[in-house]
């Protein structure tokens, strides 16, 4: 069970990192990429983020660090 803790929260990182970009860039908060401006890349990582952050908050609950 710890194995899977560990691979939930490195996974949790990614997607909320990844969630983060497309939503500013969505935005046109973050230029540099053909997704900057379109507000379809907002929508696609507002859930990504959530997802991102759910994960990290659900296998870490209650735990002060990982042992």
């Amino acid at each position: 069970m710890l194995v899977l803790r560990y691979l939930a929260t490195i996974l949790s990182g990614p997607l909320l990192l990844i969630g983060i970009i497309w939503v500013l860039q969505g935005f046109n908060i973050l230029p540099g990429s053909f997704m900057t401006g379109h507000i379809i890349w907002a929508i696609y990582g507002a859930p990504m983020t959530f997802v991102g952050m759910a994960l990290a908050w659900w296998v870490n609950r209650g735990q002060t660090a990982l042992k």
